[in-house]
């Protein structure tokens, strides 16, 4: 196990949440500002490089210094890319396997996947599913037939008292529900809809 620094923040414990695009960090700062009475104060972090390893670095890095550290990843791109690897080459999906066992065993982080994306996460909150979605925008577009004026930009993720969090808040503890009936993300099943944010709210104190 790592030794860690003492946690220089002051106030409420913080964890942080390496994410890999926008529309996360736009949803977590959400939460983050409607949820007061969360036992952690949320701070997420994109990496100036996307790529798998600087994202591993960024989480090992962040876990000296924060007590919990949440690598929050979507699946779609790491697929694609694996679909689309020439023979003999490394998978990016192997590649996403060998850090997230790495991680397991270290205390304070957890992964939490995301099939295909962000946006089954919120699809959950309106129906139950575990349909392969090849890409985010087939989740999208799943999205949408219930959440019929989503749009993936920033104004309507963060909307002064119409934010999305607040759209979906009714709705959450049906969503983390939906969640725990999945089983551990299964490798061998990969493009399988999944998501593991049950254990993020947990960690919040939220589920």
């Amino acid at each position: 196990m790592r030794n860690r620094r003492n946690n220089p923040l002051r106030g409420k414990p913080k964890v942080a949440v390496v994410v890999d695009g926008e529309t996360e960090a736009w949803y977590l700062t959400m939460l983050n500002r409607n949820e007061p009475n969360a036992k952690f104060q949320i701070k997420p972090e994109i990496p100036q490089i996307k790529s798998l390893s600087d994202q591993f670095d960024k989480v090992q890095s962040l876990a000296k210094d924060y007590d919990t550290v949440v690598w929050m990843i979507d699946l779609d791109v790491i697929l694609k890319e694996t679909r689309e690897v020439k023979k003999g080459q490394p998978r990016p999906l192997d590649e996403f396997l060998k850090y997230k066992g790495f991680l397991d065993s270290v205390s304070n982080v957890t992964v939490i996947i995301n099939q295909p994306c962000m946006e089954f996460w919120l699809l959950l909150h309106f129906e139950f599913t575990q349909a392969p979605f090849e890409d985010c925008a087939r989740a999208e577009k799943r999205l949408v037939k219930h959440l019929t004026d989503y749009v993936k930009i920033q104004k309507y993720y963060t909307k002064e008292g119409d934010a999305i969090y607040l759209k979906l808040k009714e709705k959450l503890p049906i969503a983390i529900g939906r969640t725990k009936k999945f089983s551990e993300f299964d490798p061998e099943n990969p493009d399988r809809g999944h998501s593991g944010m049950h254990k993020f709210f947990g960690i919040l104190g939220l589920s």
